[in-house]
Protein backbone atom coordinates (compact mmCIF):
# COMPACT_ATOMS: atom_id res chain seq x y z
CA UNK A 1 0.00 0.00 0.00
CA UNK A 2 2.88 2.27 0.01
CA UNK A 3 2.61 3.37 -3.47
CA UNK A 4 -1.58 4.53 -3.21
CA UNK A 5 0.52 6.20 0.05
CA UNK A 6 2.47 8.00 -2.01
CA UNK A 7 -0.05 9.50 -4.47
CA UNK A 8 -1.39 11.96 -1.11
CA UNK A 9 -4.53 9.48 -0.20
CA UNK A 10 -6.04 9.89 3.34
CA UNK A 11 -6.22 6.94 5.93
CA UNK A 12 -9.94 6.54 5.33
CA UNK A 13 -9.21 5.51 1.17
CA UNK A 14 -6.33 3.83 2.43
CA UNK A 15 -8.16 1.39 4.77
CA UNK A 16 -10.70 0.65 1.93
CA UNK A 17 -8.80 0.00 -0.89
CA UNK A 18 -6.74 -2.66 1.92
CA UNK A 19 -10.35 -4.11 2.39
CA UNK A 20 -10.84 -4.21 -1.37
CA UNK A 21 -7.57 -6.41 -1.98
CA UNK A 22 -5.80 -3.26 -3.69
CA UNK A 23 -1.96 -3.70 -3.81
CA UNK A 24 -0.17 -1.52 -5.88
CA UNK A 25 -1.73 1.05 -8.46
CA UNK A 26 -2.62 0.70 -11.55
CA UNK A 27 -1.19 3.16 -14.92
CA UNK A 28 -4.11 5.33 -15.57
CA UNK A 29 -4.45 5.84 -11.24
CA UNK A 30 -0.65 6.59 -11.18
CA UNK A 31 -1.37 9.27 -13.81
CA UNK A 32 -4.74 10.29 -12.78
CA UNK A 33 -4.89 10.49 -9.28
CA UNK A 34 -2.23 13.42 -8.15
CA UNK A 35 -3.61 15.59 -11.18
CA UNK A 36 -7.36 15.16 -9.64
CA UNK A 37 -6.02 15.96 -6.47
CA UNK A 38 -3.38 18.51 -7.03
CA UNK A 39 -4.77 20.47 -9.94
CA UNK A 40 -7.50 22.22 -11.26
CA UNK A 41 -6.64 21.09 -14.97
CA UNK A 42 -9.77 19.34 -16.58
CA UNK A 43 -8.54 15.89 -17.59
CA UNK A 44 -9.14 13.55 -20.98
CA UNK A 45 -8.10 10.17 -20.43
CA UNK A 46 -7.66 7.78 -23.47
CA UNK A 47 -7.72 4.19 -22.00
CA UNK A 48 -9.32 0.72 -22.70
CA UNK A 49 -11.86 -1.24 -20.52
CA UNK A 50 -9.90 -3.25 -17.63
CA UNK A 51 -7.22 -0.65 -16.73
CA UNK A 52 -8.68 0.42 -13.25
CA UNK A 53 -10.17 3.79 -14.52
CA UNK A 54 -13.07 3.65 -12.20
CA UNK A 55 -11.16 3.75 -9.32
CA UNK A 56 -8.64 6.54 -10.88
CA UNK A 57 -11.68 8.72 -11.18
CA UNK A 58 -13.83 7.74 -8.15
CA UNK A 59 -10.88 8.28 -5.41
CA UNK A 60 -10.02 11.78 -6.37
CA UNK A 61 -13.79 12.72 -6.39
CA UNK A 62 -14.39 11.02 -2.46
CA UNK A 63 -11.18 12.95 -1.37
CA UNK A 64 -12.79 16.09 -2.34
CA UNK A 65 -15.83 15.60 -1.74
CA UNK A 66 -17.51 17.17 1.66
CA UNK A 67 -19.87 15.47 4.26
CA UNK A 68 -23.30 16.50 4.79
CA UNK A 69 -23.53 18.37 1.61
CA UNK A 70 -27.18 19.83 0.59
CA UNK A 71 -26.63 19.95 -3.12
CA UNK A 72 -25.07 17.15 -5.46
CA UNK A 73 -20.88 17.09 -5.87
CA UNK A 74 -20.22 14.94 -8.83
CA UNK A 75 -22.10 13.61 -11.66
CA UNK A 76 -21.18 10.36 -13.40
CA UNK A 77 -22.56 9.06 -17.23
CA UNK A 78 -22.21 5.75 -18.30
CA UNK A 79 -23.72 4.19 -21.34
CA UNK A 80 -25.42 1.39 -19.13
CA UNK A 81 -27.64 1.45 -16.46
CA UNK A 82 -25.37 -2.19 -15.63
CA UNK A 83 -22.40 0.13 -15.35
CA UNK A 84 -24.02 2.72 -13.97
CA UNK A 85 -24.86 0.37 -11.11
CA UNK A 86 -21.15 -0.84 -10.65
CA UNK A 87 -19.65 2.29 -10.65
CA UNK A 88 -21.99 3.26 -7.71
CA UNK A 89 -21.24 0.32 -5.92
CA UNK A 90 -17.52 0.85 -6.45
CA UNK A 91 -18.02 4.42 -5.81
CA UNK A 92 -19.55 2.94 -2.41
CA UNK A 93 -16.85 0.66 -1.36
CA UNK A 94 -14.23 3.22 -1.65
CA UNK A 95 -15.82 5.63 0.50
CA UNK A 96 -14.63 3.84 3.76
CA UNK A 97 -15.90 5.89 6.49
CA UNK A 98 -16.76 8.98 4.60
CA UNK A 99 -20.48 9.94 5.25
CA UNK A 100 -21.04 10.22 1.01
CA UNK A 101 -24.53 9.30 -0.33
CA UNK A 102 -24.55 8.10 -3.87
CA UNK A 103 -27.58 7.40 -5.66
CA UNK A 104 -27.20 5.21 -8.97
CA UNK A 105 -29.86 7.11 -11.89
CA UNK A 106 -31.55 4.41 -14.36
CA UNK A 107 -34.13 3.42 -16.78
CA UNK A 108 -36.22 0.35 -16.22
CA UNK A 109 -37.26 1.00 -12.57
CA UNK A 110 -38.78 2.97 -10.45
CA UNK A 111 -39.06 7.07 -10.62
CA UNK A 112 -40.45 7.77 -7.47
CA UNK A 113 -37.61 5.89 -5.74
CA UNK A 114 -34.86 7.62 -7.17
CA UNK A 115 -37.30 11.01 -6.74
CA UNK A 116 -37.88 10.07 -3.22
CA UNK A 117 -33.64 9.52 -2.75
CA UNK A 118 -33.05 12.86 -4.80
CA UNK A 119 -35.27 15.04 -2.24
CA UNK A 120 -33.23 13.64 0.83
CA UNK A 121 -30.21 14.80 -0.19
CA UNK A 122 -27.51 13.02 -2.85
CA UNK A 123 -23.92 13.54 -2.70
CA UNK A 124 -22.68 11.75 -5.76
CA UNK A 125 -25.38 10.90 -9.02
CA UNK A 126 -23.98 7.86 -11.20
CA UNK A 127 -26.62 7.51 -14.33
CA UNK A 128 -27.71 7.10 -17.87
CA UNK A 129 -28.14 10.49 -19.69
CA UNK A 130 -31.70 9.53 -20.51
CA UNK A 131 -32.73 9.04 -16.86
CA UNK A 132 -30.48 11.92 -15.84
CA UNK A 133 -32.24 14.44 -18.64
CA UNK A 134 -35.88 13.55 -17.07
CA UNK A 135 -34.95 14.07 -13.45
CA UNK A 136 -33.49 17.46 -14.94
CA UNK A 137 -36.40 18.48 -16.93
CA UNK A 138 -38.72 17.29 -13.43
CA UNK A 139 -36.19 19.72 -11.90
CA UNK A 140 -35.91 16.57 -9.31
CA UNK A 141 -31.98 16.72 -10.35
CA UNK A 142 -29.42 20.26 -9.60
CA UNK A 143 -26.34 20.08 -11.36
CA UNK A 144 -25.73 23.67 -11.25
CA UNK A 145 -23.04 23.10 -8.30
CA UNK A 146 -21.69 19.95 -8.69
CA UNK A 147 -17.38 20.24 -8.91
CA UNK A 148 -17.24 17.44 -11.06
CA UNK A 149 -18.96 15.78 -13.90
CA UNK A 150 -17.57 12.12 -15.06
CA UNK A 151 -18.00 10.99 -18.84
CA UNK A 152 -17.30 7.30 -18.18
CA UNK A 153 -16.83 5.40 -21.83
CA UNK A 154 -17.58 8.40 -23.70
CA UNK A 155 -17.00 6.42 -26.75
CA UNK A 156 -20.00 4.16 -25.94
CA UNK A 157 -22.14 6.76 -25.05
CA UNK A 158 -21.88 8.14 -28.68
CA UNK A 159 -22.16 4.72 -30.16
CA UNK A 160 -25.64 4.41 -28.51
CA UNK A 161 -26.59 7.72 -29.62
CA UNK A 162 -26.34 9.86 -26.74
CA UNK A 163 -24.91 13.19 -28.10
CA UNK A 164 -27.43 15.15 -27.92
CA UNK A 165 -28.61 14.08 -24.13
CA UNK A 166 -24.99 14.55 -23.09
CA UNK A 167 -24.58 17.93 -24.33
CA UNK A 168 -27.86 18.85 -22.94
CA UNK A 169 -26.54 17.70 -19.40
CA UNK A 170 -23.13 19.53 -19.49
CA UNK A 171 -25.69 22.46 -20.43
CA UNK A 172 -26.95 22.40 -16.75
CA UNK A 173 -23.99 21.48 -15.12
CA UNK A 174 -21.23 24.29 -13.13
CA UNK A 175 -19.02 26.50 -15.49
CA UNK A 176 -16.74 26.11 -12.61
CA UNK A 177 -16.74 22.73 -12.75
CA UNK A 178 -13.93 20.08 -13.33
CA UNK A 179 -14.84 17.72 -16.66
CA UNK A 180 -13.70 14.27 -16.88
CA UNK A 181 -13.63 12.35 -20.32
CA UNK A 182 -12.63 8.53 -19.99
CA UNK A 183 -12.76 6.91 -23.35
CA UNK A 184 -11.23 3.72 -25.11
CA UNK A 185 -11.15 6.13 -28.42
CA UNK A 186 -11.12 9.51 -29.69
CA UNK A 187 -13.72 9.53 -32.58
CA UNK A 188 -14.25 13.84 -33.90
CA UNK A 189 -17.68 13.33 -31.60
CA UNK A 190 -15.56 13.07 -28.28
CA UNK A 191 -13.11 15.83 -29.56
CA UNK A 192 -15.90 18.21 -30.32
CA UNK A 193 -17.14 17.96 -26.72
CA UNK A 194 -13.96 18.43 -25.42
CA UNK A 195 -13.32 21.80 -27.53
CA UNK A 196 -17.14 22.83 -26.91
CA UNK A 197 -17.22 22.39 -22.77
CA UNK A 198 -14.17 21.61 -21.45
CA UNK A 199 -11.60 24.61 -20.48
CA UNK A 200 -7.50 23.88 -20.24
CA UNK A 201 -7.50 20.57 -19.96
CA UNK A 202 -4.61 17.45 -19.79
CA UNK A 203 -5.02 14.48 -22.07
CA UNK A 204 -3.46 11.13 -21.10
CA UNK A 205 -3.45 8.09 -23.27
CA UNK A 206 -2.40 5.00 -21.31
CA UNK A 207 -1.03 2.61 -23.63
CA UNK A 208 -2.95 -0.98 -24.71
CA UNK A 209 -1.12 -3.83 -23.00
CA UNK A 210 -1.90 -7.28 -23.09
CA UNK A 211 -4.78 -8.06 -20.85
CA UNK A 212 -5.84 -11.68 -21.10
CA UNK A 213 -5.15 -13.68 -18.25
CA UNK A 214 -2.65 -16.30 -18.20
CA UNK A 215 -4.93 -18.92 -16.73
CA UNK A 216 -7.34 -18.90 -19.36
CA UNK A 217 -6.91 -21.00 -22.03
CA UNK A 218 -8.10 -19.68 -25.70
CA UNK A 219 -9.63 -21.90 -28.56
CA UNK A 220 -11.64 -21.68 -31.22
CA UNK A 221 -13.79 -23.71 -33.65
CA UNK A 222 -14.64 -22.96 -37.38
CA UNK A 223 -17.71 -24.50 -38.10
CA UNK A 224 -20.79 -23.46 -40.36
CA UNK A 225 -23.59 -20.75 -39.53
CA UNK A 226 -26.35 -23.50 -39.55
CA UNK A 227 -24.22 -25.92 -37.07
CA UNK A 228 -23.25 -23.18 -34.58
CA UNK A 229 -25.67 -24.65 -31.98
CA UNK A 230 -24.85 -28.25 -32.06
CA UNK A 231 -21.37 -26.96 -31.65
CA UNK A 232 -21.98 -25.31 -28.32
CA UNK A 233 -24.40 -28.21 -27.13
CA UNK A 234 -21.46 -30.69 -27.63
CA UNK A 235 -18.58 -27.93 -25.69
CA UNK A 236 -21.34 -27.84 -23.26
CA UNK A 237 -22.28 -31.87 -22.51
CA UNK A 238 -17.64 -32.50 -22.81
CA UNK A 239 -17.44 -30.20 -19.71
CA UNK A 240 -17.26 -31.48 -16.36
CA UNK A 241 -19.12 -28.86 -14.81
CA UNK A 242 -20.18 -26.12 -17.37
CA UNK A 243 -20.36 -22.59 -15.48
CA UNK A 244 -20.46 -19.43 -17.52
CA UNK A 245 -21.23 -16.40 -19.96
CA UNK A 246 -22.26 -16.91 -24.00
CA UNK A 247 -21.39 -13.74 -25.41
CA UNK A 248 -24.30 -13.16 -28.65
CA UNK A 249 -24.12 -10.28 -30.86
CA UNK A 250 -28.20 -8.71 -30.34
CA UNK A 251 -31.02 -9.10 -28.69
CA UNK A 252 -32.58 -11.55 -30.74
CA UNK A 253 -29.82 -13.97 -31.09
CA UNK A 254 -30.00 -13.94 -27.18
CA UNK A 255 -33.69 -14.50 -26.99
CA UNK A 256 -33.55 -17.55 -29.90
CA UNK A 257 -30.23 -18.81 -27.99
CA UNK A 258 -31.97 -19.36 -24.52
CA UNK A 259 -35.04 -20.70 -26.10
CA UNK A 260 -33.11 -23.61 -27.28
CA UNK A 261 -31.43 -24.72 -24.70
CA UNK A 262 -34.23 -24.34 -22.32
CA UNK A 263 -35.68 -26.76 -25.51
CA UNK A 264 -32.40 -29.31 -24.55
CA UNK A 265 -33.43 -28.65 -21.09
CA UNK A 266 -30.87 -26.62 -20.32
CA UNK A 267 -30.48 -24.90 -17.21
CA UNK A 268 -30.00 -21.00 -19.31
CA UNK A 269 -31.22 -17.71 -18.56
CA UNK A 270 -30.69 -14.50 -20.93
CA UNK A 271 -29.85 -10.85 -20.34
CA UNK A 272 -30.34 -7.49 -22.71
CA UNK A 273 -31.06 -4.18 -22.83
CA UNK A 274 -35.03 -5.03 -23.19
CA UNK A 275 -36.08 -6.99 -20.07
CA UNK A 276 -36.71 -5.10 -17.37
CA UNK A 277 -34.39 -4.05 -14.03
CA UNK A 278 -36.54 -6.80 -11.77
CA UNK A 279 -36.33 -9.37 -14.19
CA UNK A 280 -32.49 -8.99 -14.86
CA UNK A 281 -31.75 -8.75 -11.06
CA UNK A 282 -33.55 -11.99 -11.10
CA UNK A 283 -31.50 -13.58 -13.31
CA UNK A 284 -28.48 -12.98 -11.77
CA UNK A 285 -29.63 -13.79 -8.89
CA UNK A 286 -30.22 -17.14 -9.84
CA UNK A 287 -26.81 -17.37 -11.80
CA UNK A 288 -25.11 -16.42 -8.58
CA UNK A 289 -26.24 -19.07 -6.68
CA UNK A 290 -25.56 -21.56 -9.77
CA UNK A 291 -29.17 -22.45 -9.97
CA UNK A 292 -28.95 -21.14 -13.21
CA UNK A 293 -25.18 -22.60 -14.92
CA UNK A 294 -26.08 -21.01 -18.67
CA UNK A 295 -26.16 -17.35 -18.28
CA UNK A 296 -26.84 -15.43 -22.24
CA UNK A 297 -26.13 -12.32 -23.08
CA UNK A 298 -25.29 -9.16 -25.16
CA UNK A 299 -21.92 -7.24 -24.60
CA UNK A 300 -23.58 -4.01 -23.22
CA UNK A 301 -26.20 -6.56 -21.17
CA UNK A 302 -23.50 -7.91 -19.51
CA UNK A 303 -21.39 -4.26 -18.54
CA UNK A 304 -21.09 -4.47 -14.46
CA UNK A 305 -21.17 -8.48 -14.07
CA UNK A 306 -19.08 -9.65 -11.70
CA UNK A 307 -19.26 -13.27 -11.08
CA UNK A 308 -16.40 -15.39 -9.83
CA UNK A 309 -15.42 -19.14 -10.85
CA UNK A 310 -16.57 -19.10 -14.25
CA UNK A 311 -15.26 -22.37 -15.73
CA UNK A 312 -16.49 -20.93 -19.84
CA UNK A 313 -16.60 -17.81 -21.80
CA UNK A 314 -18.06 -18.75 -25.06
CA UNK A 315 -18.01 -16.14 -28.18
CA UNK A 316 -20.99 -17.44 -30.29
CA UNK A 317 -20.96 -14.51 -32.06
CA UNK A 318 -17.81 -13.00 -32.55
CA UNK A 319 -16.88 -9.57 -30.89
CA UNK A 320 -16.41 -6.31 -32.88
CA UNK A 321 -13.15 -5.31 -31.60
CA UNK A 322 -10.22 -7.26 -29.62
CA UNK A 323 -11.02 -4.75 -26.65
CA UNK A 324 -14.50 -6.51 -26.61
CA UNK A 325 -12.88 -9.62 -26.95
CA UNK A 326 -10.46 -9.02 -23.76
CA UNK A 327 -13.30 -7.93 -21.64
CA UNK A 328 -15.50 -10.85 -22.57
CA UNK A 329 -12.85 -13.07 -21.77
CA UNK A 330 -11.35 -11.54 -18.90
CA UNK A 331 -14.22 -12.83 -16.64
CA UNK A 332 -12.86 -16.20 -16.00
CA UNK A 333 -9.70 -17.62 -15.08
CA UNK A 334 -9.83 -15.30 -11.57
CA UNK A 335 -8.38 -15.96 -8.66
CA UNK A 336 -5.76 -18.23 -9.55
CA UNK A 337 -8.02 -20.75 -10.98
CA UNK A 338 -8.08 -21.89 -14.92
CA UNK A 339 -10.86 -21.16 -17.28
CA UNK A 340 -11.41 -21.83 -21.20
CA UNK A 341 -12.67 -18.66 -23.80
CA UNK A 342 -14.05 -21.03 -26.52
CA UNK A 343 -14.99 -18.92 -30.08
CA UNK A 344 -17.18 -19.98 -32.65
CA UNK A 345 -16.08 -18.67 -36.08
CA UNK A 346 -17.35 -19.30 -39.62
CA UNK A 347 -15.00 -19.40 -42.55
CA UNK A 348 -15.33 -15.43 -43.63
CA UNK A 349 -14.64 -14.54 -40.33
CA UNK A 350 -11.00 -15.95 -40.08
CA UNK A 351 -9.20 -12.63 -40.65
CA UNK A 352 -11.47 -10.91 -38.00
CA UNK A 353 -10.24 -13.90 -35.49
CA UNK A 354 -6.28 -13.03 -36.57
CA UNK A 355 -6.71 -9.74 -36.43
CA UNK A 356 -8.61 -9.81 -32.70
CA UNK A 357 -5.61 -12.40 -31.82
CA UNK A 358 -3.22 -10.14 -32.96
CA UNK A 359 -3.91 -7.36 -31.11
CA UNK A 360 -5.66 -9.06 -27.69
CA UNK A 361 -2.19 -10.87 -27.23
CA UNK A 362 -2.17 -14.96 -26.32
CA UNK A 363 -2.67 -17.72 -28.79
CA UNK A 364 -5.70 -18.87 -29.80
CA UNK A 365 -5.69 -22.67 -30.48
CA UNK A 366 -8.49 -24.51 -33.47
CA UNK A 367 -9.83 -27.20 -32.09
CA UNK A 368 -11.70 -29.71 -33.91
CA UNK A 369 -15.50 -30.27 -32.22
CA UNK A 370 -16.14 -33.97 -30.48
CA UNK A 371 -17.95 -36.48 -32.32
CA UNK A 372 -21.27 -37.97 -31.42
CA UNK A 373 -19.71 -41.00 -29.54
CA UNK A 374 -16.87 -39.06 -28.15
CA UNK A 375 -20.00 -36.90 -26.35
CA UNK A 376 -21.61 -40.10 -25.55
CA UNK A 377 -18.13 -41.64 -23.57
CA UNK A 378 -17.67 -38.92 -21.56
CA UNK A 379 -21.37 -38.47 -20.62
CA UNK A 380 -20.67 -42.20 -19.75
CA UNK A 381 -17.49 -41.62 -17.95
CA UNK A 382 -19.17 -38.91 -15.96
CA UNK A 383 -22.02 -41.15 -14.95
CA UNK A 384 -19.66 -43.65 -13.99
CA UNK A 385 -17.71 -40.84 -11.30
CA UNK A 386 -21.31 -39.84 -9.97
CA UNK A 387 -22.12 -42.91 -9.15
CA UNK A 388 -19.14 -43.85 -7.23
CA UNK A 389 -19.06 -40.82 -5.10
CA UNK A 390 -22.70 -41.47 -4.00
CA UNK A 391 -21.17 -44.81 -2.87
CA UNK A 392 -18.46 -43.73 -1.19
CA UNK A 393 -20.73 -41.18 0.77
CA UNK A 394 -23.05 -43.76 1.42
CA UNK A 395 -26.95 -43.75 0.69
CA UNK A 396 -29.95 -43.22 3.16
CA UNK A 397 -32.03 -46.91 4.19
CA UNK A 398 -35.16 -45.70 2.34
CA UNK A 399 -33.30 -47.18 -1.16
CA UNK A 400 -31.88 -50.60 0.31
CA UNK A 401 -35.46 -52.61 1.19
CA UNK A 402 -36.06 -51.57 -2.56
CA UNK A 403 -32.49 -52.55 -3.61
CA UNK A 404 -32.84 -55.93 -1.76
CA UNK A 405 -36.01 -56.66 -3.36
CA UNK A 406 -34.81 -56.40 -6.87
CA UNK A 407 -31.68 -58.47 -6.09
CA UNK A 408 -33.98 -61.43 -5.06
CA UNK A 409 -34.82 -61.85 -8.49
CA UNK A 410 -32.13 -60.17 -10.50
CA UNK A 411 -28.19 -60.56 -10.47
CA UNK A 412 -26.75 -57.24 -9.66
CA UNK A 413 -25.44 -56.49 -12.75
CA UNK A 414 -28.62 -56.84 -14.89
CA UNK A 415 -30.88 -55.12 -11.65
CA UNK A 416 -27.92 -52.10 -11.52
CA UNK A 417 -27.82 -52.09 -16.14
CA UNK A 418 -31.81 -51.65 -15.88
CA UNK A 419 -32.25 -48.60 -13.36
CA UNK A 420 -28.85 -46.82 -15.45
CA UNK A 421 -31.22 -47.16 -18.76
CA UNK A 422 -34.13 -46.59 -16.35
CA UNK A 423 -32.53 -42.90 -15.19
CA UNK A 424 -30.28 -42.10 -18.58
CA UNK A 425 -31.60 -43.88 -21.59
CA UNK A 426 -32.79 -40.21 -22.97
CA UNK A 427 -29.26 -38.55 -21.89
CA UNK A 428 -27.20 -41.56 -23.37
CA UNK A 429 -29.68 -41.32 -26.83
CA UNK A 430 -26.97 -40.67 -29.57
CA UNK A 431 -30.28 -39.60 -31.81
CA UNK A 432 -30.26 -36.37 -29.33
CA UNK A 433 -27.35 -34.85 -31.55
CA UNK A 434 -26.85 -34.63 -35.31
CA UNK A 435 -24.15 -34.81 -37.81
CA UNK A 436 -21.92 -31.56 -38.56
CA UNK A 437 -21.30 -30.40 -42.11
CA UNK A 438 -17.68 -30.10 -43.07
CA UNK A 439 -17.13 -26.60 -43.20
CA UNK A 440 -16.47 -26.81 -46.93
CA UNK A 441 -19.18 -29.02 -47.81
CA UNK A 442 -21.78 -26.05 -45.92
CA UNK A 443 -19.76 -23.65 -48.27
CA UNK A 444 -20.81 -25.26 -51.39
CA UNK A 445 -24.27 -26.08 -50.50
CA UNK A 446 -24.67 -23.14 -48.97
CA UNK A 447 -27.54 -21.90 -52.24
CA UNK A 448 -28.74 -25.34 -52.32
CA UNK A 449 -32.68 -25.02 -51.67
CA UNK A 450 -32.24 -20.73 -51.26
CA UNK A 451 -33.86 -18.74 -54.55
CA UNK A 452 -32.73 -15.32 -56.01
CA UNK A 453 -34.39 -12.53 -56.13
CA UNK A 454 -35.97 -13.32 -59.54
CA UNK A 455 -37.89 -16.38 -57.35
CA UNK A 456 -35.70 -19.27 -58.51
CA UNK A 457 -33.88 -22.01 -56.90
CA UNK A 458 -30.28 -21.23 -57.85
CA UNK A 459 -29.48 -25.10 -58.20
CA UNK A 460 -32.34 -25.41 -60.70
CA UNK A 461 -31.74 -23.21 -63.04
CA UNK A 462 -29.19 -24.50 -65.48
CA UNK A 463 -30.58 -27.88 -65.48
CA UNK A 464 -34.09 -26.22 -66.09
CA UNK A 465 -33.57 -24.50 -68.97
CA UNK A 466 -33.45 -25.43 -72.26
CA UNK A 467 -30.09 -25.46 -73.53
CA UNK A 468 -28.09 -24.95 -70.19
CA UNK A 469 -25.51 -27.66 -69.10
CA UNK A 470 -25.63 -31.21 -70.67
CA UNK A 471 -28.81 -30.12 -72.35
CA UNK A 472 -27.34 -30.38 -75.95
CA UNK A 473 -27.13 -33.93 -76.72
CA UNK A 474 -29.83 -35.56 -74.59
CA UNK A 475 -30.82 -39.09 -75.37
CA UNK A 476 -34.80 -39.12 -76.21
CA UNK A 477 -36.63 -42.63 -75.46
CA UNK A 478 -35.35 -44.15 -78.89
CA UNK A 479 -31.81 -43.88 -78.16
CA UNK A 480 -30.28 -41.35 -80.83
CA UNK A 481 -28.77 -38.00 -79.19
CA UNK A 482 -31.05 -35.33 -79.29
CA UNK A 483 -29.69 -32.30 -81.03
CA UNK A 484 -31.25 -29.16 -80.50
CA UNK A 485 -29.87 -27.47 -83.36
CA UNK A 486 -31.53 -29.63 -86.14
CA UNK A 487 -34.83 -29.24 -84.73
CA UNK A 488 -34.62 -25.23 -85.86
CA UNK A 489 -36.28 -24.52 -89.42
CA UNK A 490 -33.34 -23.22 -91.11
CA UNK A 491 -31.37 -26.23 -90.25
CA UNK A 492 -29.59 -25.32 -87.40
CA UNK A 493 -28.11 -22.18 -88.63
CA UNK A 494 -27.71 -19.63 -85.37
CA UNK A 495 -30.15 -16.47 -85.43
CA UNK A 496 -28.26 -13.41 -86.41
CA UNK A 497 -29.91 -10.56 -84.79
CA UNK A 498 -28.77 -7.86 -87.42
CA UNK A 499 -30.30 -9.89 -90.70
CA UNK A 500 -33.87 -10.64 -90.64
CA UNK A 501 -35.81 -13.64 -91.27
CA UNK A 502 -37.24 -12.68 -94.79
CA UNK A 503 -34.81 -11.12 -97.35
CA UNK A 504 -34.74 -7.84 -98.34
CA UNK A 505 -33.02 -4.39 -97.06
CA UNK A 506 -31.99 -4.23 -93.12
CA UNK A 507 -34.76 -3.11 -91.23
CA UNK A 508 -34.79 0.17 -89.15
CA UNK A 509 -37.03 -0.02 -86.25
CA UNK A 510 -36.83 4.11 -86.44
CA UNK A 511 -38.74 4.71 -89.54
CA UNK A 512 -41.61 2.51 -89.46
CA UNK A 513 -42.73 1.17 -93.61
CA UNK A 514 -45.67 1.47 -94.93
CA UNK A 515 -47.67 -0.72 -96.57
CA UNK A 516 -46.13 -0.42 -99.85
CA UNK A 517 -42.69 -0.22 -98.88
CA UNK A 518 -42.32 3.25 -98.29
CA UNK A 519 -40.69 4.84 -95.63
CA UNK A 520 -43.28 6.61 -93.46
CA UNK A 521 -42.67 9.99 -92.13
CA UNK A 522 -45.31 10.75 -89.48
CA UNK A 523 -44.99 14.38 -89.91
CA UNK A 524 -46.88 14.14 -92.66
CA UNK A 525 -49.80 12.91 -91.75
CA UNK A 526 -50.56 15.61 -89.71
CA UNK A 527 -53.46 18.45 -91.07
CA UNK A 528 -50.88 21.36 -90.67
CA UNK A 529 -48.45 19.51 -93.52
CA UNK A 530 -46.08 18.31 -90.47
CA UNK A 531 -45.69 21.84 -89.22
CA UNK A 532 -44.84 21.47 -85.22
CA UNK A 533 -47.38 22.54 -82.56
CA UNK A 534 -46.66 26.07 -81.57
CA UNK A 535 -48.19 26.30 -77.93
CA UNK A 536 -47.60 30.11 -78.28
CA UNK A 537 -50.36 30.24 -80.49
CA UNK A 538 -54.04 29.73 -79.81
CA UNK A 539 -56.14 26.54 -81.24
CA UNK A 540 -57.82 28.87 -83.79
CA UNK A 541 -54.40 29.73 -85.50
CA UNK A 542 -54.90 33.49 -84.39
CA UNK A 543 -52.69 36.06 -82.63
CA UNK A 544 -51.91 34.89 -78.49
CA UNK A 545 -54.06 35.56 -76.49
CA UNK A 546 -53.48 36.73 -72.85
CA UNK A 547 -54.41 34.74 -69.69
CA UNK A 548 -57.01 37.31 -69.15
CA UNK A 549 -59.26 37.01 -72.06
CA UNK A 550 -59.64 33.36 -70.46
CA UNK A 551 -61.03 34.27 -67.39
CA UNK A 552 -64.61 34.41 -68.34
Amino acid sequence: MEEFKKLGLSENVIAALKKKGYVTPTEIQQKTIPVLLEGKLDLIAQSQTGTGKTASFAIPIIEKAKENSKHVQAIILTPTRELALQVSKEIESLRGQKRLRVLAVYGGTSMNDQIQKLRQGIDIVVGTPGRVIDQIKRRFLDLSQVSFTVLDEADEMLNMGFLEEIEKILENTNPHQRMLLFSATMPKPIQMIAKKFMKEHLFLKIENKQLTIGLTEQVYYEVASSDKFEALRRVIDISDEFYGIIFCKTRVEVDILTRQLIDKNYSAAGIHGDISQEQREKVLSLFRAKRVNILIATDVAARGIDVNDLTHVVNYSLPQNPESYVHRIGRTGRAGKSGMAVTFIIPSERNRLRFIEKIAGGEMNRKELPSINEVIAFKKKHIRQTVEQYCQAGTSGSYEEIAKEILISNTPVSALASVLELAFKAVLNPQNYKELRGVNDSHRTSRKGKKDSFGQNYRKQRSDRDGGFGSRNKRTDDGPRFDSRKSRPDSGKRFDSKKPHSEGPRFDSRKPRSEEGQRFDSRKSRPDGGKRFDSKKSFSGGKKKSFKSFKR
